[in-house]
């Protein structure tokens, strides 16, 4: 498809939409390869469904860890939902065409929910430090009224701190070419059409990833560094076990979120050849980490098992 222009003049034409071109090399394969992404969507939202259900109905899981879990379903779903179905869109009816408003709210929303991800990864963290390292004063200290105010801190901060990214992006001059070698609006991978000088862009994500994400997980590092100085100290060797059982899952969470993070930054700024290679691991980090974070705590948390149990059990009393 062309690009749509609109100006008078050849120095002022300004295209009018953006055109997801899908994964690049690979275009003949986009239908098959659509079947296990539509499963994997359906299956985040499932199983984050599911997650959020059993901490609703499940009197034992009105603790904070499960209420910041429930939050991160939340979110988890929010982010697959911004970019999965424009994807499926793509690849089943070659619904290319987004408009540049559409666009400049898909890399706000993408920015917005990965950084809230991160955010809720460390309200997380810094639950289990109290927990393990202080638990006297775990009830007074991890309340309801404490979850709400992190939850909202980290809403405000995320959804106003990521605002730069598309407001700088919808600032740059796009005059010639419209086509995005992608299947969602990526910052750089629009901003790399415009005309004029990109740098404020690319430096502006780099800064918000920093003070962001970047603080998280330094906060995140210290919280565990902390936890398991705490552990060591412990003379049982059961109780190390259990305190380290209950960090398991979201240790294993946080190494898959934060390692993805950095080998997509690595690939973009590489600028490999094959362009396939940062795209696909782009889809995937956003994907992934939705689908992903149910199973862990699923298989690794006891607790929740038997809440999904009592949800199934009174699902079939119902019946």
């Amino acid at each position: 498809m062309s690009a749509s222009f609109k100006g008078s003049n050849s120095s002022k034409f300004q295209v009018s939409e953006f055109i997801l071109m899908g994964l690049p090399g690979i275009h003949s394969w986009e239908h098959w390869l659509s079947l296990p992404l539509a499963l994997l969507y359906l299956s985040t939202i499932g199983a984050n469904v599911l997650i959020l259900t059993t901490i609703y109905q499940d009197p034992a899981l009105k603790q904070p860890m499960y209420l910041f879990l429930g939050i991160l379903s939340v979110v988890d779903m929010g982010l697959a939902t911004t970019i999965v179905p424009k994807i499926l869109a793509i690849f089943w009816f070659d619904a290319k065409a987004i408009s540049l408003p559409e666009c400049f709210a898909q890399i706000y929303a993408i920015h917005c929910f990965i950084a809230m991800e991160s955010g809720i990864f460390l309200c997380m963290a810094f639950d289990r430090y109290v927990a393990i390292c202080h638990p006297l004063r775990y009830p007074l200290i991890v309340t309801n009224s404490f979850i709400i105010k992190a939850t909202l801190f980290m809403v405000l901060r995320n959804g106003l701190g990521v605002i730069p990214v598309p407001v700088l992006a919808a600032q740059r001059h796009y005059c010639s070419r419209n086509e995005i070698e992608h299947c969602l609006c990526s910052n750089l991978g629009v901003t790399s059409l415009a005309c004029d000088d990109r740098r404020p862009n690319s430096i502006c994500q780099l800064v918000l990833a920093w003070l962001g994400m970047g603080s998280d997980l330094c906060l995140i590092i210290l919280s565990y560094a902390l936890i398991l100085r705490s552990v060591l100290r412990l003379s049982s060797a059961e109780a190390v076990s259990k305190a380290l059982s209950t960090c398991s899952s979201h240790l294993i969470l946080i190494f898959f979120f934060y390692t993805a993070i950095v080998v997509v930054s690595v690939t973009h700024l590489a600028e490999t050849k094959n362009a396939l290679i940062p795209v696909l691991l782009n889809v995937l980090h956003n994907i992934i980490p939705p689908s992903l974070n149910p199973l862990v705590y699923a298989l690794r948390n006891k607790e929740l098992r038997e809440g999904f149990q009592k949800v199934f059990y009174l699902g079939l009393q119902m019946k």
